[in-house]
């Protein structure tokens, strides 16, 4: 029985507190429905499992015992178990609860820090329930990064008087965050031929199609009959004990075979780990996606789709360059995004003086007189990396040849691998929330949440279209507080 009195163990010698008086449990008979309780002082009765279910005081004594739960084989928690960090925070922890029951720190008035004990803990002056109180009140107004990092967020009352009762070690494991530790010893039927025959079922599963756990189990029972002729059958775990091996060794991450394979290539390459940008083009990060918006090629043409090719500079989160072509782009309008990178961005009749080039450190009359032209404030530099995906108009020739003259190491992204060029996709949602759906014609993100007629709805046409995502790069993508963040 478990709810938010926490779990009642009907063992016989368990204890439970019922109405504030605590009582054993001498004796169970559930083919009857009822238990033999006894307080300790003579008294005994004999109630029925339904009555303590409704009971509504009912409660577990917290004893060590209790606290320190087993794991699997029997093997309790240690503080072995725990990381220099971990055992630093539960110390820490452990501090407060004592301080709440003793009004030191250390559990003892011989042990007092400098300072102790603080006027609402001190023992001469107040009572246990007060210094209790105030624990709580202190730690329900610490910072709620500060309290959740030492785990006090949801430090209460109950939680004091429950850890209250340990001391030593067994109040260290009890402050201690159960995830921490493990969460099985181990299992006693996965002997050292089942622990092979495990890991050579997951050799072979890796380069063949997705298949059940129970075709798993049927290949373990297969690799022990080939391999370990002499061992018994029924001593092979069950499916399900299989399954939960599976999982506390490899994971269960879902992942598709196909994606999960290249995962594994890319870790055993040593790709995919955690790139450090620290200055303005390092990496430049391109992509394309259909642009949500029906444009018109002309003011009275029909209304035609186009796509959107962005450049993303992954140290400031701005975009230097991009391109809105008709249709699909192709491998000389990428070639002609990298080179709008490497230049400044001209300024357009209708802007103003605040988006004229702001940029200290470099004077705006020496970029003028460079580009031959009044700039606007977006930054141009010549990028060192490219990321792009496999698509066609990356993959080309041309486009590759003009990378490698321009100097440019070339970074792909892993196939179907969103999360390595995560800043481009997240500008794409940027560009959509704050910019493209409130354009007339805006098509939605799928072809059901697409209006009754976008065609109808464009009026916007291509060079038009160009002149509005100009505006909003230079004027509020780039200024915005999340653009170097």
């Amino acid at each position: 029985m478990a709810g938010e009195r926490g779990l009642l163990n009907l063992a016989p010698g368990s204890q439970l507190r019922l109405n504030g008086v605590e009582w054993t449990v001498d004796a169970i008979e559930p083919q009857k429905g009822r238990f033999a309780l006894s307080d300790g002082e003579g008294r005994s009765e004999v109630r029925p499992i339904r009555w303590l279910i409704h009971h509504p005081d009912a409660r577990p004594v917290s004893t060590a015992a209790s606290l320190v739960r087993l794991a699997d084989t029997g093997q309790s928690r240690s503080l072995a178990d725990l990381t220099p960090d971990q055992l630093e925070l539960a110390r820490i922890r452990a501090e407060h609860v004592l301080e709440a029951a003793t009004g030191f720190r250390g559990g003892r008035a011989d042990r007092a820090r400098p300072g102790e004990p603080r006027s609402a803990y001190d023992p001469a002056t107040t009572t246990l329930g007060q210094r209790r109180a105030a624990k709580v009140v202190e730690c329900r107004s610490m910072p709620r990064h500060e309290a959740a990092r030492l785990g006090l967020q949801f430090m209460g009352r109950r939680t004091l008087e429950t850890l209250t009762v340990l001391r030593g070690e067994s109040l260290l494991l009890a402050c201690a965050d159960g995830r921490w530790t493990r969460r099985s010893g181990g299992h006693r039927s996965v002997t050292e031929e089942v622990r092979q025959a495990i890991f050579a079922v997951k050799a072979e599963c890796g380069d063949r199609s997705t298949i059940s756990m129970a075709a798993k189990h049927r290949l373990v029972h297969q690799f022990m009959a080939e391999t370990f002729k002499d061992f018994p059958t029924e001593k092979i775990p069950s499916r399900m004990t299989l399954t939960r091996v599976w999982d506390e060794w490899f994971g269960c991450t879902g992942a598709r075979a196909r994606y999960a394979r290249s995962a594994q290539a890319a870790a055993e390459a040593g790709v995919g780990q955690r790139l450090v940008v620290y200055r303005p083009g390092q990496v430049i990060a391109l992509d394309s996606t259909p642009l949500p918006v029906k444009l018109r090629e002309t003011v009275f043409g029909e209304a035609v789709s186009s796509t959107l090719t962005l450049g993303l500079d992954l140290y400031t989160h701005g975009a230097p360059a991009f391109r809105l072509t008709l249709e699909s782009d192709t491998s000389v309008d990428v070639a002609m995004l990298l080179r709008d990178v490497m230049l400044p961005l001209p300024m357009r009749e209708s802007w103003g003086e605040d988006m004229a080039w702001p940029y200290p450190g470099v004077p705006a009359d020496i970029v003028t007189e460079f580009a031959g032209h009044e700039v606007a404030a977006l930054p141009f530099f010549a990028p060192e990396t490219v990321t792009t995906d496999h698509g066609s108009s990356y993959k080309n020739h041309d486009l590759v040849e003009a990378e490698r003259v321009l100097g440019c190491n070339i970074l792909p992204a892993r196939t179907f691998r969103a999360s390595d060029k995560f800043a481009v996709e997240r500008a794409f949602r940027a560009f959509n929330t704050m910019l493209l759906e409130h354009l007339p014609g805006y098509t939605g993100v799928d072809v059901a949440d697409r209006g009754a007629d976008p065609e109808g709805d464009a009026v916007l046409t291509r060079s038009q279209m160009e002149h509005v995502i100009a505006t909003f790069i230079v004027k509020v993508f780039t200024d915005r507080s999340l653009c170097c963040s």
